[in-house]
């Protein structure tokens, strides 16, 4: 099983790889699943402008950039989002990613690492209804690094969250075995 760890940020100087490098290393060699990070700021994605429903293209895009990006996106069988919050909500540069495409996304598993001010609550919240929109099986272990306490000097994860990561990676790649059938 292949889930995919997208960075979800494509700022300078982001969080988001910080957060990554800290789950690459905590996640390790897992038995069963295969990691793969998906980093968001390594594609050239265009604001949506597609003349059809990204639904209903059959994987067929009219631009490389999303085509490399679906076959990225379609080649794993789950997905973690590394999501900052900006402004009480989710990142346009990673809702247009999601938004642009289609099929690639539907009924697949899903879980979530934030991080922001209050640990990403709202902005994953925000994701979950979107997810379900694709009728993604979201997990309800979550990550979210709060600003104040795991961000002022770097990054600094509080201890717990390694087993917090674990949990969360294990109730994933539980869902994600079933579902594959």
């Amino acid at each position: 099983m292949k889930i995919g760890v997208i960075v979800g940020s494509i700022r300078k100087s982001r969080t988001a790889e910080k957060v990554a490098g800290w789950m690459k290393e905590n996640i390790g060699e897992r038995e069963g699943a295969e990691y793969q990070f998906i980093d968001l700021a390594d594609f050239e994605l265009p604001l949506y402008d597609g003349a059809g429903l990204p639904m209903l293209m059959n994987k067929q895009y009219d631009n490389d950039e999303v085509t490399r990006w679906s076959k990225a996106i379609d080649a794993c069988d789950a997905f973690i989002f590394i999501t900052p919050e900006y402004n009480h909500s989710v990142p346009a540069a990673l809702k247009n990613a999601v938004d642009t495409l289609g099929p690639e996304w539907v009924g697949k598993p899903i879980a979530f690492v934030g991080y922001g001010g209050v640990g990403a609550i709202r902005a994953i919240e925000h994701w979950r209804q979107i997810a379900a929109n694709f009728h993604m099986h979201d997990i309800r272990e979550q990550l979210g690094f709060i600003q104040a306490m795991e961000m002022c000097d770097g990054f600094n994860p509080m201890p717990h969250r390694a087993q917090e990561l674990a949990a969360m990676c294990d109730r994933l790649e539980e869902l994600t075995s079933k579902l594959r059938g």
